[in-house]
């Protein structure tokens, strides 16, 4: 039953990260790069507790799908950076080429770069509509503080 959930789940998040990362937009090397780690598969399980936490508290999942999508690009960024051979120099990441094995280590760090900055867009954005904005706001503060230099990033300084 929980594996149908989770199935079900990550087929509607791949489906929205599709919607909104795009592998063949200019510049065309760091969208594939981009693309290259979003689409390497994953559990997505970040997105899926997102959607799942705010239809438990009475709301329509469907309504934070693309907002939860920008938590995936910002996670897909910080593996994007764990990787690089200045962190863990990982060359495999779910059995594939890490980005910059796959492309290069400037493609790398710029690709990551563009998809926290990505994220934090996607979280501006949505869900649309003036009745979201000041929890739009809210969101992209408070994920911002978490990868921050207070958050996430100091943690990786440690």
């Amino acid at each position: 039953m929980i594996d149908a959930l989770l199935a079900r789940e990550r087929n509607v998040v791949d489906a929205a990260l599709h919607r909104l990362v795009s592998v063949d937009a200019w510049p065309a090397r760091l969208h594939q790069a981009m693309g290259h780690a979003v689409f390497a598969g994953g559990k997505r399980i970040r997105p899926i507790l997102a959607r799942l936490a705010y239809g438990a508290a009475g709301g329509d999942p469907d309504d934070v799908t693309e907002a939860a999508c920008g938590l995936e690009l910002i996670h897909t960024y910080s593996l994007i950076h764990d990787d690089l051979p200045a962190f863990d120099d990982d060359v495999l990441r779910r059995g594939q080429p890490t980005v910059h094995v796959a492309f290069d280590e400037a493609t790398a760090i710029l690709a990551g770069d563009a998809l926290l900055t990505e994220g934090l867009l996607v979280l501006g954005r949505y869900p649309v509509g003036p009745e979201w904005a000041s929890r739009r706001a809210a969101a992209v503060e408070l994920v911002a503080e978490a990868v921050s230099a207070r958050g996430m990033v100091g943690g990786q300084m440690e």
